[in-house]
This record gives structure tokens, C-alpha cells and sequence, in this order.
């Protein structure tokens, strides 16, 4: 068999396809592989580069092949999709990795070790309860509301409501058995939450560069410790706009013949990381308005007059996140900017 240069592989859970070319970019090995005959070819195969999509397990099998003396390279689902060439299946799906791999332009995903993707599960175990808790409230408030029990906006109101029922004796004892029974789910799920916050704190702590983000206003330990687990190396953005645009913070470009035309943000990469700049940015902003805060630049405040808080939101969480990209490279500390102004006149 003549020497393979490039492998491009589609994964499944039980069936792998490969597709290889020579140096002369001709196809000489199209096959397709169990798992564990996947793993015994690449054994005993010649170290070579091998494209696997980015997706569930990917990580793992670059690991994998990597301990095998291969170069292991990732890429986005979106960026391979364009050397499809036609229709949809495995044997498509792997000579278009390959051949995406061979551009020189082509931006590839930083391969994770296992304990940065024991930190990911950390957050995904994080989210997967904040859902759970917010689904479970908005169940108790409806179920309450059934019996005419009311209650504010909130998640600190559900615990007095809880108690509210428990002591109103004129609702059926079956109701009050089943609320109890939210009761306590409610607080095991609060009690779940705090023992992985402990744990997300204290992966922050102990790391210097998560702390030196967490001092940017608006992002805090949370946010700090997101931008260290789920941004690749800062290195790789030739700037913070870069970076920003990675996440998605930027504006689509409809630009044509001259004319520039701005759309909405890409809303492309991570949707937790982005949202959990907009949020932050968002309660800064808030703080800003009501004069509760002191990190108020004359930019913010020129902005939040012509442009509504929202978009002013967004505008912010684009700026930190260029911060962030600044002190991750450079290895210094935030320092707070000089140009601040106490927001007068700003109180909505």
C-alpha cells in the first residue's frame, strides 16, 4: 500500500469510516471499521495526521490516537460541512475531513485533557441542575396557583411559599402530602447545587489566572472559571475582537460593492459562555442605571443614552470579553480604567 499522508475519520458509536490519500492527494484507503478494529489499525499503523470531527467522544479518541504517535486534529462541524460534495453519509463525511484538513487556512479545536473535561462536567452537571431547579419552581408555582396561592417573582420565594401551603389548613391533605413532596426535592436540588459550586469555587481558587479574570466587573468567579474551561488557548486569536468573534459577540458582516452593512451578534460558539457574559454584563449595567456602581466610563454612559440597555448589554459583554482575552496572554492584572464618571441622571 502506498504511504498514507492524511486520514480524515467520521466516528459513531460502533462504526468508524476512513478515508486516506497518498501524497499525491489520490485516494488509497476508503474503509470502514468497528471500534475495536479502528483502534488495532491505528496501533499498528505509521504515525500520521488523522481529522476527526469535533463532537461527543472526539476528544477521547484524540487522546487515544495520539498515544499512538498519530497528529490528531479536530475540526468544527461547520468548517468540514462545506467539503461535503454531495449528499450525506459516512464515506462523505470522512473524505471531507480529510480534505478540510488539508487547507492551510483551516482553524482547528484545541484537543482536551481529561481533567479539563472532567471540569466541563463540572459545568454541565451545574446547568443540568439549574434547569432542573427552575423547572421544578415554576411546577410548584403553578400547582400552588391551582388552590389560589400566589406568590412574587423569584427563587428566594419559593421556600416562604412552600411554607405558606404547609400551614394552610383548608387545602386537601393529598395536596399537602404531594407539596411536601416538591419541598423536598426543591431543597435536595439546592443542596446539590451548593456541594458543585464549592467544587467550581474552589477550581477558581486554584487557579491565578481564573482569580485575575474574576477581578473584571461583570464576570466574577462563575464567569472567570467558564473562560478558563471552555476557551481554547488565548493564543491562538490574533486579537480580542478575534476572541470575541469566537464567541460570538460580534456582528454579522453583510458587507457588499463598498458598502458595509451590521447585522445582529453570530451568536457563533459557546452559548453558555456568551450568556454568561451578557448576564454579568447586564447586572453590571443594572448597577450603572441605579448609581449603585462605580465602574461607569464614559463610554458606557454615552452609549446607554443613545442606545437601548440591551443592546448596551451585548456591547459590554463584547468589551469584557476582549479584557479577558488581554489578561489571559499577557499575564497581567486588571486594572481599573482611569476614565470613570459617577452615572447622574441615569436612573430608570
Amino acid at each position: 500500500m502506498e504511504k498514507i499522508i492524511r486520514i480524515g475519520m467520521d466516528t459513531s458509536k460502533s462504526v468508524f469510516q476512513l478515508h486516506g490519500v497518498n501524497a499525491g492527494e489520490q485516494p488509497v484507503l476508503r474503509k470502514k471499521l468497528s471500534r475495536k478494529e479502528m483502534v488495532k489499525f491505528f496501533e499498528k499503523a505509521p504515525p500520521t495526521a488523522i481529522a476527526l470531527e469535533a463532537c461527543g467522544g472526539s476528544h477521547h479518541w484524540a487522546r487515544l490516537l495520539s498515544s499512538f504517535g498519530h497528529e490528531v486534529k479536530l475540526i468544527a462541524p461547520q468548517l468540514a460541512k462545506p467539503y461535503v460534495k454531495r449528499g450525506k453519509n459516512d464515506a462523505a463525511d470522512a473524505e471531507a475531513l480529510c480534505e478540510a484538513m488539508s487547507r492551510p487556512t483551516m482553524r482547528f479545536v484545541p484537543m482536551k485533557t481529561a481533567d479539563q473535561q472532567a471540569a466541563l462536567m463540572l459545568v454541565g452537571v451545574r446547568q443540568r441542575l439549574l434547569h432542573n431547579r427552575t423547572q421544578l419552581a415554576n411546577a410548584i408555582r403553578g400547582f400552588a396557583m391551582e388552590f389560589g396561592i400566589v406568590a412574587a417573582k423569584g427563587m428566594c420565594r419559593i421556600e416562604p411559599l412552600l411554607e405558606r401551603i404547609a400551614a394552610d389548613q383548608s387545602l386537601p391533605e393529598l395536596a399537602r402530602e404531594l407539596f411536601a413532596m416538591h419541598g423536598e426535592e426543591y431543597r435536595d436540588l439546592l443542596a446539590e447545587i451548593k456541594t458543585v459550586d464549592e467544587k467550581l469555587i474552589a477550581l477558581h481558587r486554584s487557579d491565578e489566572c481564573s482569580k485575575r479574570l474574576a477581578e473584571i466587573p461583570g464576570v466574577g468567579p462563575i464567569g472567570a472559571s467558564l473562560l478558563m474551561m471552555k476557551a481554547p488557548d488565548p493564543k491562538m486569536f490574533r486579537s480580542g475582537r478575534d476572541f470575541a468573534a469566537w464567541i460570538g459577540l460580534t456582528p454579522k458582516d453583510h458587507s457588499t460593492a463598498g458598502k458595509v452593512r451590521l447585522g445582529v451578534i453570530t451568536r457563533a460558539g459557546d452559548e453558555m459562555l456568551r450568556s454568561i457574559l451578557v448576564v454579568g454584563a447586564t447586572s453590571l449595567l443594572q448597577h450603572v442605571r441605579t448609581g449603585r456602581s462605580r465602574h461607569a466610563s464614559r463610554w458606557l454612559l454615552e452609549l446607554l443614552q443613545r442606545k437601548r440597555p440591551k443592546l448596551v448589554a451585548v456591547a459590554l459583554a463584547n468589551k469584557i470579553a476582549r479584557i479577558a482575552w488581554k489578561l489571559m496572554v499577557s499575564g497581567q492584572p486588571y486594572r481599573k480604567s482611569q476614565d470613570v464618571q459617577q452615572p447622574a441622571g441615569l436612573t430608570a
